[in-house]
């Protein structure tokens, strides 16, 4: 195992601690920008892509009679 491998795993297994499921969207959010952000430093780009994308998906949507409408790119 390199050097690298091992720093990453500790890094993960860090941010294993609390397995209790997330109680909100935002503390998911919180969570996954921990990960993403520790990717990051290691240099694990594929695994900080995968992370960008289950960012955008966990991130509050706009919606209801209040929202404005999103406008086109035409």
């Amino acid at each position: 195992m390199t050097a690298l491998s091992l720093k990453f795993s500790r890094a993960l297994a860090r941010g294993r601690r609390d397995p209790q499921p997330s109680d909100s969207r935002a503390s998911l959010l919180v969570t996954l920008l921990r990960k993403r952000a520790t990717a990051h430093t290691v240099g694990a780009e594929e695994l900080e892509a995968l992370l960008r994308d289950q960012i955008r998906w966990a991130l509050p949507m706009q919606g209801g009679p209040d929202a404005e409408p999103l406008e086109s790119a035409e």
